[in-house]
């Protein structure tokens, strides 16, 4: 829309330059033929009066006399005002008499214009500029007609002119910009759908397709987006899939190193600490081997706190085994425990979560670890409130919300570049959902929406193919 109203404004621009210059074209026209009218005037006046000046030499009958008068009485007729253009003035004064001027009406020339236009019209050109010529070759100093445009008249001239001239030609200008403007709308329409096609796939939407028109380039600019839209589709599939890949691939690692840490380092561990207990009881007799003995013990037993923390951070059995509530009602037991009395964390599931798919499932609670060890790491919060919904209402989505009362800063959580954002970031995409981090009342705010029924569609099509 705002193509059109772009285009039409400059449109519109053109044409009033264009009749900017016809008024200044018409109204140098005007001043010019007034001009010729006003020498035309002086010149049949001339000749008027050169006739006049035969005739009484004729009637003299005298050629040879150089003081000759021209009859002034008689010159001053309506057959010489008739050779007079309206609005033009004649003066002639013979052999140095008094002038004497002949006018002819300016009523005859048009309407009065307007003040601005006479006042612009004035300042643009002169109109006191004189005509003279000579009557008769032997008083060509004395026998003089000068003839002079009355600016009056002038300007009712050019007004006239400009006015039926500005008049025609704004009529026609009103009337193409019109039917440009339809023929730019019309040709432009294929941009709205282009441009709604081309948000659509900002939104993420790659399987919106514009319908194809007839409007030559816009053609091939709606066959290129609806090929872009393809293969970003296809891009996105592909990226999805290798994204749910990876996750597998990933818990797969993590079970197996669980197993190997549990299998071998608890195993360890727990030898360490009967081999210390051992010594212990051996060293009854050597008090300071009894104390090594109880330090490596202490040492053996951190660690093996330290081990359970971690398979219980890596091992997902548990959620597979017992379900997402079961698990995270474990996981927010153990943060309440080391963070006692620092921080509580509420748990707050609402809506049937044990029916969900288990990638799901899997990926939420990885995004509640995640977000609960962002929320103590960077910020200092006394509450930190985990929500879980899957309810009707929510038209087939599941929600992850964690919210805190830290202080934290979101614009400098949702730009880092550490992998844990990153991480929730792509767990939340590959099921083509959104990852929202805000402010809340007093501190931070993640909130996780995933669509389950495009979950289901994708993988009826996964089955299909």
């Amino acid at each position: 829309m705002k193509l059109i109203v772009h285009l039409i404004s400059r449109l519109v621009g053109i044409v009033l330059l264009c009749l900017t210059l016809t008024a200044g074209c018409v109204m140098f026209d005007a001043h010019r033929t007034i001009g010729a009218e006003t020498a035309a005037s002086g010149e049949r006046v001339a000749r008027e009066l050169e006739n006049l000046f035969w005739r009484e030499i004729l009637w003299r009958n005298s050629l040879r006399d150089d003081r000759l008068l021209l009859p002034i009485p008689n010159w001053e007729s309506l057959t010489t005002l008739k050779l007079i253009s309206p609005g033009v003035c004649i003066t002639f004064a013979p052999d140095g008499k008094e002038p004497r001027s002949l006018c002819s009406q300016v009523q005859g020339v048009g309407t009065a214009a307007p003040d601005w236009f006479s006042k612009a019209y004035e300042n643009l050109f002169d109109l006191q500029t004189p005509i003279t010529r000579a009557v008769t070759l032997r008083q060509r100093e004395n026998a003089v007609v000068i003839a002079t445009a009355d600016p009056a008249a002038a300007v009712r001239q050019a007004w006239r002119q400009i006015s039926v001239v500005v008049s025609v030609a704004a009529y026609m200008a009103i009337g193409i910009c019109l039917l440009a403007a339809a023929a730019i709308a019309q040709a432009l329409a294929a941009t709205q759908r282009i441009i709604a096609g081309l948000r659509r796939l900002e939104e993420g939407n790659y399987r919106h397709r514009i319908e194809p028109n007839n409007s030559g380039d816009f053609s091939l600019i709606v066959r290129a987006v609806n090929d872009l839209s393809e293969r970003l589709a296809q891009t996105t599939a592909e990226r999805v899939a290798l994204t749910k890949r990876l996750f597998e691939v990933q818990e797969e690692e993590r079970r197996a190193l669980a197993s190997d840490l549990h299998d071998e380092f608890g195993q360890c561990l727990t030898a360490t600490v009967a081999f210390a207990g051992a010594i212990e009881a051996r060293a009854k007799d050597r008090a300071d081997l009894a104390d090594d003995a109880r330090s490596i013990a202490r040492v053996a037993k951190r660690m093996m706190t330290t081990l359970r923390e971690a398979l219980a951070r890596l091992r997902s059995q548990d959620l597979e085994e017992f379900g997402l509530e079961a698990s995270l009602v474990q996981l927010v037991a153990g943060w309440n425990v080391q963070t006692a009395p620092k921080a509580v964390i509420h748990l707050d599931l609402m809506g049937d979560l044990a029916a969900l798919p288990q990638a799901v499932s899997t990926s939420l609670y990885r995004i509640a670890q995640e977000c609960l060890t962002n929320a103590m790491r960077h910020g200092k919060p006394s509450d930190v409130y985990l929500r879980v919904e899957r309810l009707a209402s929510n038209e087939g989505f599941v929600t992850l919300t964690v919210e805190d009362d830290g202080g934290g800063d979101p614009a400098r959580i949702g730009n880092s570049s550490g992998h844990g954002i990153l991480g929730v970031r792509e767990r939340v995409a590959a099921f083509g959902g959104n990852l929202s981090i805000g402010r809340a009342a007093r501190g931070v705010r993640v909130a996780a929406r995933i669509p389950l029924m495009a979950l289901s569609a994708a993988s009826r099509e996964l089955a299909a193919a």
